[in-house]
């Protein structure tokens, strides 16, 4: 998977309280991604943008479009990334 592929499946993060509380509690962050992505797709389209290794991925169908929890190995990896994406 290229760079451009990736960015079309991982639209945005998805930044509240809750989604804050998660990255310290559960290492997880929480995106926007494309309604047909699959758990695999948005698995390698992380990896492919950010360059960390996802253990996990959850997803929901709401108002805002197609969320998923992506949780990685380890709380410092997720605060690294999420300070890297602008969430902190």
């Amino acid at each position: 998977m290229n760079v451009d592929q990736a960015s079309k499946i991982i639209i945005k993060p998805y930044i509240t309280e809750k989604t804050f509380a998660m990255v310290e509690n559960e290492s997880k962050i929480c995106f926007i991604v494309e309604r047909s992505a699959s758990k695999p797709e948005i698995a390698e389209a992380v990896n492919t943008l950010y360059n960390e290794k996802v253990t996990n991925v959850n997803t929901a169908r709401t108002i805002y479009g197609k969320k998923a929890f992506v949780q990685f190995t380890d709380t410092a990896k997720a605060r690294d990334l999420a300070t890297k994406i602008g969430m902190l």
